[in-house]
């Protein structure tokens, strides 16, 4: 009998341990390590090879699409979330099981046997073509930035970060310009692409215009940017685990 070795992925302790408690009764299924957020669950992931994953989706520091999009080798996954309705149909219709919070014993016994069919270790190429459709947002090229009676329409791929300062918020370009705009740093981080990468509550930078990454003290990193001034833009340490894991650091 194959056994699926298998890992939990939630940022709810309470959720993981009826799961776990839940999971117990199956002989199939051993859980061999639990994480409490995308980024932990990245790393044991990696470290563990897990054949099924039990997978939340709103996770701080990395939810579970932004995990998934990591990894190299594709274990089976099974949400447990209250995502829309929308996408888990998306999710059914193409074998990607998922569990709605609260997990019930019933449900959890359909999944299972759902599973028995399978084989750990064999491929799951529907996996990540679903989350893309599900995710997949038309594709921009340009962001529209007012100043004043002004608007300028700046190339995504020539923007290196956004930064704010107080109430402002300033745009920088390759360039070396600087824009005013109205845009707040949360509504950037929603609508530019995910080469943009937040690394403080008032800091955006795109990934691709970093030209050096310095370690400083308690997780702290200072990112020097293309076509600014050598004065690094620092990182706030409640990031660290993300960015150790998208820069690989």
């Amino acid at each position: 009998m194959n056994t699926w070795n298998t890992i939990i992925v939630d940022d709810e302790q309470l959720a993981r341990q009826r799961l776990k408690r839940l999971l117990s009764v199956f002989p199939r299924i051993q859980v061999i390590g639990e994480a409490e957020n995308g980024a932990a669950g990245l790393e044991l992931i990696r470290q563990l090879a897990p054949s099924l994953v039990f997978l939340d989706i709103d996770m701080p520091l990395m939810n579970g699409f932004e995990l998934l999009a990591e990894l190299d080798a594709q274990p089976r996954i099974v949400f447990t979330t209250a995502f829309d309705e929308y996408a888990i149909q998306a999710f059914e219709q193409n074998s990607i099981d998922y569990l709605l919070k609260p997990i019930e014993k019933e449900r959890l016994e359909k999944t299972i046997m759902k599973l028995a069919t399978l084989t750990p270790g064999s491929p799951d190429p529907l996996t990540k073509e679903v989350l893309r459709e599900v995710q997949r947002k038309p594709e921009t090229k340009t962001l529209t930035v007012k100043t004043g009676d002004r608007i300028f329409l700046l190339k995504i791929s020539d923007i290196v970060m956004a930064l704010a300062d107080e109430k402002y918020v300033f745009i920088y370009t390759s360039d070396g310009k600087k824009y005013l705009t109205d845009y707040t740093i949360a509504l950037l981080e929603e609508k530019l692409p995910p080469d943009f990468v937040r690394i403080h509550r008032s800091a955006i930078i795109n990934s691709e215009q970093v030209l050096e990454i310095r370690k400083g003290f308690n997780g702290v990193f200072n990112f020097i940017m293309n076509g600014h001034s050598p004065a690094p833009v620092s990182s706030s340490r409640s990031y660290a685990d993300t960015l150790k894991v998208r820069f690989d650091l």
